[in-house]
C-alpha cells in the first residue's frame, strides 16, 4: 500500500512544459474569457431553473438583471475615481 496510484502526487519526475509563445498567451486569455462567461451564465440558469413558477422565475431574473447593472455602475465609478 505504500506504492502510489497513478496520477497521485508528489510527481517524481513532473513533465516540463514548453515556454508560451504570445499567440498561446492570447488564446488562453480568450478561452478564459469564454470559460468564465459560460461558468458564471450557467449559475444564473440553473438559479432561474430552480425557481417553481413562472412569476418567481421573472422575479428572479430582474433581481440578477439588479444585481448585474448595480454593479457595472459601481465598477464604473470607480474608473471615474480613478482616472
Amino acid at each position: 500500500m505504500s506504492e502510489r496510484r497513478p496520477g497521485q502526487w508528489p510527481v517524481d519526475n513532473p513533465v516540463e512544459l514548453p515556454e508560451m509563445d504570445e499567440q498561446g498567451a492570447q488564446h488562453l486569455a480568450l478561452v478564459a474569457e469564454q470559460a468564465r462567461f459560460h461558468v458564471t451564465l450557467g449559475a444564473i440558469r440553473a438559479d432561474l431553473e430552480a425557481q417553481p413558477s413562472e412569476i418567481c422565475r421573472r422575479a428572479a431574473a430582474r433581481r440578477w438583471q439588479q444585481a448585474i447593472t448595480q454593479l457595472a455602475d459601481e465598477l464604473t465609478g470607480h474608473l471615474r475615481e480613478a482616472g
